[in-house]
């Protein structure tokens, strides 16, 4: 399934967006701020970068040098009104960028998408049918290293989600409900406390399968995450086969 990074503010065009693409897709959201950017594009290592440009004005065109500088093969579209776009009108020189003028359908978008990706819309569809049957799992944690390494793990098995922090997780999750949660235990600003707190107190959300991940193997941080009651822990990084094995034990309990 080809993976596409879906950049921009969080709001109703992007959403319905998002839930259109994924559909076809594996999508997976990030924020337009450049840091957070470097990181999920080693991470997800996509093959076709979208932009919203609505509400973007703190968007800088560091953004796109980057894309260009580092990524200079992979596509990139964005989504805005020519006074949104104008300010990185260099970059609509190269190949590499092109700009659909919204408002715009989700159904142009796709058009646009599986042109730059030389896709046939009717084979996406068959390969929809296929992934729709896999599993979602979403894996929280603030170090990318260690969430490419999660993801190489299980993307042949699962679909699979990344989050840097608590934050983003509780909106990945409301954006699409993953069947499991792998959480790290040890986050900056929202924990994994914190962030568990957060989805048990959700109605839609608190039967969903948590399972800490640890890089503290000591007596008292055992405890201290074993009275969170988590469907189960891992200390890092975890044994591939050990993993898997308890995934599937516990998406079987559903």
């Amino acid at each position: 399934m080809k993976k596409i990074l879906l950049i921009g503010k969080l709001n109703n065009v992007m959403n319905e967006t998002n839930k259109f693409l994924s559909q076809f897709f594996h999508v997976q959201l990030c924020s337009e701020n450049k840091n957070v950017l470097e990181g999920m594009l080693k991470i997800v290592n996509p093959d076709l970068v979208l932009i919203s440009l609505i509400g973007a004005y703190q968007m800088d065109s560091s953004v796109f040098f980057l894309l260009n500088e580092q990524y200079g093969q992979v596509p990139v579209l964005t989504i805005g009104t020519k006074e949104e776009c104008d300010k990185f009108s260099s970059y609509y020189e190269m190949e590499q960028f092109e700009n659909l003028i919204r408002p715009i359908k989700n159904t142009e978008i796709m058009d646009a998408i599986c042109k730059k990706l030389h896709l046939d819309e009717k084979e996406l569809e068959k390969e929809e049918e296929t992934t729709s049957k896999k599993k979602r799992i979403l894996v929280v944690d603030d170090n990318g290293t260690t969430l490419r390494t999660m993801k190489a793990m299980l993307e042949d098995f699962y679909e699979v989600a990344v989050a840097i922090s608590g934050a983003q997780a509780m909106t990945s999750i409301g954006k699409k409900r993953p069947d499991l949660i792998l959480l790290d235990y040890e986050m900056p600003i929202c924990d994994g406390k914190m962030t568990l707190e957060m989805i048990r107190a959700d109605e839609e959300m608190k039967n969903i399968p948590v399972v800490f991940l640890t890089a503290i193997n000591d007596r008292a941080n055992i405890e201290a995450v074993l009275k969170l009651k988590p469907e189960g822990y891992f200390l890092k990084p975890p044994i591939k086969e050990r993993l898997l094995a308890e995934i599937e034990k516990l998406l079987n309990k559903k």
